[in-house]
């Protein structure tokens, strides 16, 4: 108010012409009318600087418009949904005609302080992103856990389509083991198809590479012709859409009754997967939910290829009861050489189901071939074998 109050003094008590005071000051005479007009009207206190708002604003928001905005918002994250503005917005056109644009709804958010600013984040164009051209050409799959209400462990397996996000399978075991794995994988084929492709982390149920054998989904995998791809040791990124997944059902399932038992979290499950696949829309996919971008498009198949006969060598030692084990689809399998080799060291020699059982001179004691549907295999003895045996009895 200090230059204002000098202006009007000057002009009301000095008498000043307010030409010499807008060349002197280098302000203009309009301005010089207004300050004068304003004080002859309200005092020295018409001097403060008023808001250039202006009075009416036709495009402005209205209050029970920005009402339901709050309200929805309040609604999803009770139930643990997501509450962008773009979920907002497609929520808001099953109840209203006209509904503001995702950039206004925003607005409305960050002025009632909803919106938290995370200035940590990579930005959008940093990122190199990865999809599948068509449904079912790659599944991902991943297990993450979980806490009942008695503060047990469980464990929750899903599998995501890559191209449609669409959430294929999403089930709790106390452990998920490898005959579970299967067990998904078949039924979400059942309902969706055959992937091309099924991409996965290197945990035990997933992949028997770091013990040098298979486990019973890629021997499964194998033989529906179906491309098996592990992602890189320590490289969750591989693996992103199903890892990221993780986290948007982990935020339903807190905002959720603590699940009393595994069919009450699978009930919690099934209800949220409901959610995700029909309701919900997709950011990545246009705001398109799940389900209708698997549908929009065909399907991919797995490639008609012959699978490659897997080739080892194992070094080992007959134990006391004259075995020796080796694993198979995720299963011990025990193979009886004799008492008389006990503690003898050995190599196995294994192309695929084949399985040879030499000693360190070269000797053949037997082979096999590995039953899956056997825990104890026959070993077929050569013939020299069979007729030194019989010597021994005899003798004995």
């Amino acid at each position: 108010m200090g230059l204002g109050r000098y202006v009007v003094d000057a002009i009301v008590l000095e008498g000043r012409s307010p030409r010499e005071l807008a060349k002197s000051h280098g302000i203009s005479r309009s301005w010089i009318y207004e300050l004068v007009a304003r004080y002859r009207q309200g005092g020295y206190a018409a001097l403060e600087p008023r808001s250039h708002r202006p009075r009416s604003c036709p495009h402005q928001v209205r209050p029970k418009l920005v009402h339901a905005i709050l309200k929805l918002r309040r609604e999803l994250l009770a139930a643990g949904h997501d509450a962008g503005a773009q979920t907002i917005a497609q929520q808001l056109s099953r109840r209203l005609r006209k509904v503001p644009s995702p950039a206004t709804i925003w607005r409305v958010l960050k002025r009632n302080g909803l919106i938290t600013p995370q200035p940590h984040k990579r930005p959008r164009s940093s990122f190199i992103r990865f999809e599948a051209q068509l449904p079912n050409e790659l599944w991902q799959a991943d297990a993450t856990h979980w806490l009942l209400a008695d503060g047990s462990a469980v464990e929750i397996l899903n599998v995501l389509d890559d191209h449609s996000r669409l959430l294929l399978a999403s089930v709790t075991f106390r452990t998920v083991k490898a005959a579970d794995v299967v067990q998904v994988f078949a039924a979400a084929a059942a309902d969706h198809g055959l992937p091309a492709a099924f991409l996965s982390d290197n945990a035990a149920v997933f992949s028997g590479a770091y013990r040098g054998g298979t486990v019973l989904l890629e021997s499964e995998l194998a033989r529906l012709g179906i491309r098996c791809v592990h992602a890189r040791a320590y490289h969750p990124q591989t693996c992103g859409k199903v890892e990221r997944f993780h986290q948007t059902l982990k935020r339903f399932l807190t905002k959720q009754p603590p699940p009393t038992s595994l069919a009450h979290l699978q009930a919690q499950l099934d209800a949220f997967r409901t959610h995700y696949n029909q309701r919900r829309p997709h950011r990545a996919l246009g705001q398109r939910t799940p389900l209708v971008a698997f549908n929009a498009r065909l399907k991919a198949r797995p490639a008609l290829i012959e699978t490659p006969t897997q080739f080892r060598v194992r070094l080992d030692k007959i134990d006391r009861s004259g075995r020796v084990t080796v694993r198979y689809l995720s299963v011990l399998r025990h193979i009886y050489v004799g008492r008389k080799y006990t503690g003898e060291r050995i190599r196995l020699l294994i192309a695929g189901t084949e399985l040879r059982v030499i000693r360190e001179n070269g000797q053949l004691l037997g082979e096999v071939t590995l039953d899956a549907s056997r825990t104890y295999q026959p070993l077929r003895r050569p013939a020299i074998v069979h007729d030194v045996l019989r010597q021994v009895s005899s003798i004995t």
